[in-house]
């Protein structure tokens, strides 16, 4: 099986004559009906807005396997499975605000060890802080007006200088009438304390949403 990691535990894998993206399994088994060839799990572009970016283009992320993520919109725990395998030696403290997504989470905490279940509200970091510590990494997919404001917050707190921001920017969640890249654009205008890698548009596989990877370079 033709195989190229082209970041740390993330893998290409040549698969019935498509390069597909795919992450180690650190649980052998599926997570949300994915397929699993040989021990790595295909990571579906059209199901993760992460895989989505991704697959666009390499972006420029700072990775390892011993890193800290705090995930922000954690859901039921699709990209945070795959998160969960890339960190295999790391934490990803997931936080969800929604009783019923965090209840099929825990399940999935169940059999990894490496993530934590946070029941929170992202936009009050505050209310977590004795839950984690600082990290490397800070990924979040909420569907909120205020989602830059809510990302520079947690990121102010808990990302270390030099960490990673991956930001999935919803924009119909915030403005309906304006293009999409237009919003996108003016969010980013609205984190602070960051230094702006990437802006890109996660179409075909997703409609009006766009992906940013920032760096912290202050306090």
């Amino acid at each position: 099986m033709p195989l190229q990691e082209i970041l740390p535990g993330v893998f290409l894998l040549a698969v019935d004559g498509k390069q597909r993206l795919a992450t180690k399994a650190l649980v052998p088994k599926p997570v949300y009906g994915e397929q699993i060839w040989e021990g790595y799990r295909l990571w579906n572009p059209h199901r993760s807005k992460l895989a989505a970016l991704l697959m666009k283009g390499l972006p420029e992320i700072d990775l390892a396997a011993s890193y800290k993520m705090l995930y922000l919109g954690a859901a039921t725990g699709t990209t945070v499975s795959h998160c969960s395998d890339i960190l295999h030696d790391g934490l990803v403290y997931a936080v969800e605000l929604s009783a019923r997504a965090m209840r099929e989470l825990l399940l999935l905490c169940e059999a990894r060890k490496n993530v934590i279940p946070i029941l929170a509200d992202a936009s009050v970091p505050e209310s977590y802080c004795s839950l984690l510590e600082p990290v490397q990494l800070i990924y979040q997919d909420l569907a909120q007006r205020d989602q830059a404001e809510i990302a520079s917050m947690n990121c102010e707190r808990y990302l270390l200088v030099g960490g990673t921001l991956l930001l999935m920017i919803k924009t119909r969640s915030i403005d309906v009438r304006s293009p999409p890249e237009q919003v996108a654009r003016r969010e980013v205008e609205e984190l602070h304390g960051l230094e702006i890698l990437e802006i890109r548009d996660l179409h075909p596989y997703y409609t009006d949403h766009w992906a940013v990877v920032a760096r912290k370079v202050s306090r």
